[in-house]
């Protein structure tokens, strides 16, 4: 047949739309034609798919091949169109079935000698397609992470001669079978970390709620330990939520089988750039905030961070999405994670230490704190002081090494997670204006307290709110229905701990609750 039709799939930021690949043979000279928008590396396809189909003994035509990839406007890069191209051409030559084509769709890069070697996005296409009632043929180095798509129905390939035997009905292909589930990480827990009761019970409290937490403390104070124990308190991934992590991570080719439903946790070092953050390139791939989605970003030495790339997380903060533009297109990223920060008081890190060690102007430190934007600080909903352990905290070993404090912590944030979606959908820190206005009303006098606490702090709108929301969250803690004085009087304390100090605010102690 002169024409032939294969379906197959592009990726699109975390989306992966639907591509036709069209084979038309026409009289001529020998000429082989790529149109639809292709990038080099589909254009080279044209010399692997050539030497795939001689090596697999089939016969390429010495004829013209126009191969259209639509829709035209949709740029399509990778090598994952080899594979559907040379079955094409062998569909429009007669040597492949039309019919058998129509029930699937296919990706795969071609090797010289036929085999097919691994894609990356192959879980993002599968999870796209699961809908089209089509069987998807992928190399076999790809179908483990797709076969995690329940419903789908995902073939793997080592070689084009094998897909060819499957489209003839000579040897069918098996379908590829989800690998099994991987036993649980062993994470950090919480016990480690010797006193600072505060800084834990306001880790805590971000769990619970999906809030951003900002510490700053001394070096040594266990910063970065308390951080590196936030997953260790979140409740597993859902299935949705796994798979949209696995289809973020594989869209990116950092897709590990074995990792499949943990909570992603993303360390990046402060030399990184704004388009490693955010996501960028002239293929848009998503970032380290995208990577992060449904689990934690750690961001250690805050100021440290050159101020541009830290002002690029301002919007995702808020919407949890991050939309990048280039000319050619624009692509959303998913960017639901949980913010966790860590910074010293001061250049030298030894403010307000009683030994005196600190030796910074005011100058200095005002510098140093002026790093951080005033915008960006104010969506940070926990500000949280870790100071030096006294020395009768420290010790060698755990009074019960069985124990696990994170375990325990835990089984409270999943409670408090439960209660928020039963009553709301979705985690406090979520919540929008109406959704704030709606669920986290306090009670007369702890209402009183906030309005107190903005007046005397200079707390915007925005942090109003957010204290507001992390009050809500320390009542879901507490099992309580109502939002009273001391919910509010933590919140305050967590909100803005530096500030308190010197502000002439009277509420009352807080309380564990």
């Amino acid at each position: 047949m002169p024409v032939a039709v294969v379906g197959s799939r592009a990726l699109a930021g975390a989306s992966a739309p639907r591509v036709t690949v069209e084979v038309h043979l026409s009289g001529g000279l020998p000429a082989f034609h790529l149109v639809g928008l292709p990038e080099a590396e589909v254009r080279e396809a044209r010399d692997r798919v050539r030497a795939a189909i001689q090596n697999a003994q089939y016969e390429f035509p010495a004829r013209r091949v126009t191969v259209n990839l639509a829709p035209a406007d949709l740029p399509k890069e990778s090598g994952r169109f080899d594979l559907p191209i040379a079955l094409g051409i062998l569909a429009a030559t007669g040597q492949l079935p039309q019919q058998a084509l129509d029930q699937h769709e296919f990706a795969g890069e071609l090797a010289l000698s036929g085999e097919l070697r691994p894609i990356r996005g192959a879980l993002a296409m599968v999870l796209a397609a699961q809908d089209a009632g089509r069987a998807f043929v992928l190399p076999v180095g790809s179908a483990a992470e797709a076969a995690l798509v329940r419903g789908a129905r995902v073939l793997p390939a080592r070689s084009l001669l094998d897909v060819c035997a499957h489209l003839r009905g000579h040897a069918s292909l098996p379908a590829a079978l989800a690998p099994d589930a991987p036993e649980p990480a062993r994470l950090p827990d919480l016990a480690d970390v010797r006193g600072q009761a505060h800084a834990k019970r306001a880790l805590a409290i971000a769990a619970a709620g999906g809030h951003s937490l900002l510490f700053i403390g001394p070096p040594g104070t266990g910063k970065s330990m308390l951080a590196q124990r936030l997953p260790g308190l979140l409740p597993p991934l859902t299935e949705a939520e796994a798979l949209e992590v696995a289809a973020l991570a594989s869209v990116a080719g950092r897709f590990d089988p074995r990792r499949f439903r943990e909570r992603p946790c993303r360390a990046p070092h402060h030399t990184a750039s704004a388009a490693a953050i955010v996501g960028g390139g002239s293929h848009p791939r998503p970032g380290e905030i995208s990577l992060a989605h449904h689990g934690v970003l750690f961001l250690d030495e805050l100021p440290e961070w050159d101020r541009h790339v830290l002002e690029v997380l301002r919007e995702p903060l808020e919407s949890g999405v991050v939309n990048i533009a280039r000319a050619a297109r624009q692509v959303s990223f998913p960017a639901q994670f949980q913010l966790v920060a860590a910074m010293n008081p001061c250049p030298c890190g030894h403010r307000g230490d009683p030994r005196g060690r600190c030796r910074c102007t005011p100058d200095q430190v005002a510098r140093y704190r002026g790093r951080l934007s005033g915008p960006l600080l104010d969506r940070i909903d926990l500000v949280v002081d870790v100071p030096v352990p006294a020395p009768e905290a420290l010790a060698l070993g755990r009074a019960d090494p069985a124990r696990s404090e994170s375990a325990e912590v835990r089984a409270r944030v999943a409670t408090a997670r439960e209660c928020a979606r039963a009553r709301q959908g979705e985690l406090n820190a979520r919540l929008d204006a109406a959704g704030v206005a709606r669920h986290c009303v306090p009670e007369p006098a702890a209402h009183a307290l906030l309005a107190k606490a903005v007046a005397r702090l200079g707390l915007s709108a925005r942090a109003f709110h957010r204290v507001a929301k992390v009050a809500r969250t320390i009542a879901d803690l507490a099992g309580s229905d109502a939002i009273d004085v001391r919910h509010m009087a933590e919140a305050i304390g967590c909100r803005r701990a530096d500030a308190l100090r010197d502000a002439d605010v009277t509420m009352p102690a807080s309380t564990r609750v």
